[in-house]
């Protein structure tokens, strides 16, 4: 089976196929933290002690993954609340995903959805 060969980065370093460059990993370490100091904590965003609770016995009535079928782990919202406190609230938006099906499958369409716009 043929392999992809290495290729070379922008900073001259010859890289394995499907491997980041150290200067590669700085710059997107450097990216995550620049929108991290600029975002809202996770309680300023809705998530505070009423959510623990609310997510908790979401779980517990709902254990099993809505994707794929393994152990959920994560409410996801189905529709993006982007701040909507009303959408935020709202059960019937919520749904139960495993961390790889919210964090992968989920995260990847919802950013086509807004190149898409």
């Amino acid at each position: 089976m043929p392999m992809k060969p290495a290729r070379i980065c922008g900073c001259g370093h010859r890289v394995a196929p499907d491997a980041q460059c150290p200067c590669e990993r700085r710059r997107a370490q450097a990216r995550k933290a620049r929108h991290d100091a600029r975002r809202p904590s996770s309680t300023a965003r809705g998530y505070g002690r009423w959510w623990e609770k609310e997510r908790a016995a979401f779980l517990k009535l709902n254990p099993i993954c809505r994707h794929c079928g393994d152990p959920a782990t994560t409410v996801d919202h189905i529709i993006p609340h982007r701040g909507d406190k009303r959408l935020f609230a709202d059960k019937s938006n919520w749904q139960a995903l495993c961390t790889s099906c919210h964090c992968g499958a989920k995260q990847k369409a919802e950013r086509r959805a807004m190149a898409a716009r």
